[in-house]
């Protein structure tokens, strides 16, 4: 029997899966530790305890990924094929999600920063290298633009001689009205919105979509 999944030509994967058992996992690890330090107060001091932040950024890191996710999943045919957090081959890491069409392999990793939306920087230049940055909230966060070429070298490792994208999606953050994507080291920086128009548009095949999806799921498991 066919699976509304299969139908659409979709893996039956769970975006932000693997973040979120993380996030139960720590969960659970820091209330065992607040119970053995408070005794019989146990779960008293587990409902007035706040939540840690770097437990809390995992949950985070799920809803972003969700969203996103429902997002491509609604764009999965036999020619958009959709994988998500899959799992980097000797590594903990993982890949949020992977997209194949008939134009590319598009490696996607999402972020959920709510306030102003991130920025590209341009720093150096006459008497000093030129660098681009990506600034989030104020602070340097070029370190996730590096994650995402990491991540696509992997991916192209797999696939050979084919046209691999790189982008930071960023869920919540607030966008100005009528701004434009931008790129950081080659990694494109969009929107959800913008993330969906991007991989719709029409382009001339250069791929077999099925082919490359099924090599990409043999290399890259289940997170």
């Amino acid at each position: 029997m066919t699976t509304p999944d299969e139908k659409r030509g979709n893996q039956v994967d769970a975006p932000g899966a693997s973040a979120r058992r993380e996030y139960e996992r720590r969960t659970a690890k820091d209330n065992a530790a607040t119970k053995a330090k408070w005794g019989v107060f146990g779960d008293v001091a587990v409902a007035l305890t706040p939540e840690r932040q770097s437990t809390r950024v995992w949950n985070t890191g799920a809803i972003g990924e969700r969203q996103v996710g429902a997002a491509l999943d609604r764009l999965a045919s036999e020619s958009i094929r959709v994988l998500h957090d899959r799992r980097i081959p000797r590594s903990k890491a993982n890949i949020d999600h992977i997209v194949v069409t008939a134009g590319g392999v598009w490696v996607i990793d999402t972020k959920r920063y709510l306030g102003k939306a991130p920025e590209r920087r341009v720093e150096g230049g006459l008497f000093r290298p030129r660098v681009e940055l990506l600034f989030v909230k104020g602070r340097d966060k070029t370190s996730l633009v590096d994650g995402v070429l990491k991540q696509k070298q992997h991916v192209r490792e797999a696939v050979g001689d084919v046209p691999v994208a790189g982008v930071l999606c960023f869920v919540d953050a607030e966008w100005p009205l009528f701004s434009d994507p931008f790129i950081v080291n080659g990694v494109q920086v969009v929107w959800p919105k913008k993330l969906v128009t991007m991989l719709q548009r029409s382009t001339d095949p250069v791929i077999e979509v099925a082919t490359v999806a099924e090599m990409l799921e043999r290399r890259f498991a289940r997170a």
